[in-house]
């Protein structure tokens, strides 16, 4: 099956996870594992040391969650407490436990072995002699060592590729390169689906296989995925639209995948959209002089008629700052009106282009808008971005109040000016309470957003309530002050 959210690039490759099997080969960490399924399938991606009775809220999936049992009370279990506990830790997608045997227990309890054996989470026993951060210095040791040698393989890569875009025959050089470099095929397809040049080898089948896998990308609808990603077997299958609309698409099979082949078919993406590139077109040209009016100071209103009939998505973006990755983004959402700034990468994308998550990338979508609404949904990406970052979530979209469209809009920006009085001009408040509410009321979430610390956000959000005279616990209060907040 298709997946319309596949790898696109050439971001930063994430930091490999941990073999829980390197750290188990430790002999200066001294672990056993004496539960759950075997520990070459399981990876660790960061460690928490935790003794609450329900890590679950704590947990973001994927860590060694470290305890000394400071929690566990009834070793035996009569309860089952320990059933659940290890039914949390499971939920929250925790990789493996690991349960130092000192100063609390001498031994690990069994019942705590036979829940973790019962639902397949691979439990580790700590020796005394090995602390917890000891434990987590390893990892982040590994860690590193695996993310340094998969940049420096990437960096390779991309080098190896640029060189070989300015051969004579560059289109061919690159996908021998690409082949090479990712040990599989790479296809470059023409908008029928024809295989234009290839390299690499592999089976009739799979070649079938990822030319079917291409027509998803290779489709004239504006709704198209920038990419897609399947299997054939054993072979992963990765497909990737070329910049500028006109229906080219790179296609690649490998038998392995690592976590930096995104980022090495990300630059051959940007590479070989330059390289099949037409010159600029008329659409292209009325943009550009859209852009310099704009800049000479010209109306919004007066400049739209050049960007084109329909409305405009905002993207705020953040990810690797390198203009190579930027442009590539670019290409994979199908625009060509990027800002790689210093902080934010901005695209303007078509209104009825589907945004899709970007592997390496987190997004902020706006709501379409027509070129003289492009300043509020600017502010709406910018919003969307701090949410998607603070949920660590890697898109979201700015969704209008639909209650909003029931409401004169002149009554409602009265209510509101009238709500919200008392916080004006105050616009850390504003932003702080607009924040929280998006998130729920958490603190935690709304000082990442707003990179503050916690504290703060109970003191501003308090300070709000103080002005404001309301109690911001009630529901119908919170749901009146978002829409109010939704007109400002």
């Amino acid at each position: 099956m298709a997946d319309p959210t596949g790898p696109l690039g050439p971001t930063a490759p994430p930091t490999p996870p941990v073999p829980l099997a390197a750290l188990l080969d430790r002999e200066d960490l001294g672990l056993r594992q004496i539960a759950g399924p075997d520990a070459a399938h399981t990876a660790v991606q960061w460690v928490h040391t935790s003794e609450m009775r329900d890590p679950y809220p704590y947990l973001l999936g994927g860590e060694l969650l470290l305890t000394a049992g400071v929690h566990i009370t009834d070793p035996a279990d009569t309860d089952g407490g320990l059933d659940a506990y290890v039914t949390r830790i499971v939920a929250a997608g925790g990789a493996a436990l690991g349960f130092g045997v000192a100063p609390v227990h001498d031994t690990v309890p069994r019942a705590l072995v036979e829940a973790c054996d019962r639902h397949g989470l691979p439990l580790l026993e700590v020796p005394p002699r090995t602390t917890f951060s000891g434990v987590a210095r390893a990892v982040w040791r590994l860690m590193a060592e695996a993310r340094h040698a998969e940049l420096r393989r990437v960096a390779q890569a991309q080098q190896s590729l640029a060189t070989a875009a300015a051969r004579p025959d560059p289109v061919p050089a690159v996908l021998r390169r690409l082949a090479a470099r990712l040990g599989g095929l790479a296809v470059l397809y023409g908008p029928d689906g024809t295989p234009l040049q290839a390299a690499g080898q592999a089976p009739d089948a799979v070649r079938e296989a990822l030319r079917d896998l291409t027509g998803v990308v290779r489709r004239a609808a504006p709704t198209a995925p920038a990419s897609a990603a399947d299997r054939a077997g054993t072979t992963h299958l990765a497909a990737y639209a070329l910049g500028g609309g006109r229906g080219f698409a790179l296609g690649t099979a490998t038998e392995h995948r690592e976590p930096g082949d995104h980022t090495i078919a990300g630059a051959a993406v940007v590479l070989l959209s330059l390289l099949t590139g037409e010159h600029q077109g008329d659409s292209e040209a009325a943009r550009s002089a859209a852009l310099v009016r704009l800049l000479l100071g010209a109306a919004p209103e007066d400049v739209g008629p050049l960007l084109g009939s329909g409305p405009w998505t905002v993207v705020h973006a953040r990810g690797e700052r390198t203009p190579l990755a930027a442009s590539a983004l670019a290409a994979a959402l199908g625009s060509g009106l990027v800002d790689p700034g210093e902080d934010v990468v901005r695209l303007l994308v078509p209104g009825g282009r589907e945004v899709a998550p970007a592997d390496g990338w987190t997004l902020g979508v706006s709501a379409p808008a027509a070129p003289d609404g492009l300043a509020a949904a600017d502010a709406q990406a910018a919003r969307a971005l701090r949410r998607a970052e603070a949920t660590r979530r890697p898109l979201v979209r700015h969704h209008a109040n639909g209650i909003a469209a029931l409401v004169v809009p002149g009554e409602a920006d009265a209510h509101a000016r009238v709500l919200l009085a008392p916080l004006a001009g105050n616009e850390a408040l504003l932003e702080t309470l607009r924040t929280w509410l998006s998130l729920h009321g958490s603190w935690d979430r709304t000082a990442v957003a707003l990179s503050v610390h916690r504290n703060t956000v109970r003191q501003r959000i308090t300070r709000c309530a103080a002005l404001l005279g309301a109690d911001l616990d009630d529901p119908d209060v919170r749901m009146e002050l978002w829409f109010a907040l939704s007109r400002s």
